[in-house]
C-alpha cells in the first residue's frame, strides 16, 4: 500500500495488486461504521490500473484499519463454513 493523501478528516491509499473484490468489500465494510462519511475507490485503468481507496470520516485511517480486521473475521468465518460443511458432507 502506499499513502497517496493524509490528513485528519481524510485517507487516501494505493493498494498494488487487489482488484474489484477486495476494494469494494473494504468500501462496502467502510459504510457500514458511522464515523464515515464516505468510502470509494477507482481504478483508473482495467489492465494497469492500481485501485485507489478514498475514505473520509471522523478518523478514517482508523476506520479502514477496523473495516480490514472486520474483512478478515468474516473470510475466517466463511472458510470455516464452507470447511465445517465439506465435514459434514464426508460423514
Amino acid at each position: 500500500m502506499k499513502v497517496i493523501k493524509e490528513t485528519k478528516k481524510e485517507f487516501e491509499v494505493e493498494i498494488t495488486g487487489e482488484s474489484h473484490s477486495l476494494c469494494n468489500t473494504l468500501r462496502k465494510t467502510l459504510m457500514e461504521d458511522e464515523d464515515v462519511e464516505a468510502a470509494a475507490y477507482v481504478i483508473e485503468h482495467p489492465i494497469i490500473g492500481q485501485p485507489k481507496l478514498y475514505v473520509k470520516g471522523k478518523n478514517p485511517k482508523k476506520s479502514l484499519q477496523t473495516a480490514a480486521e472486520t474483512v478478515k473475521s468474516r473470510s475466517e468465518e466463511l472458510k470455516n463454513l464452507i470447511i465445517s460443511s465439506e465435514d459434514e458432507t464426508k460423514k
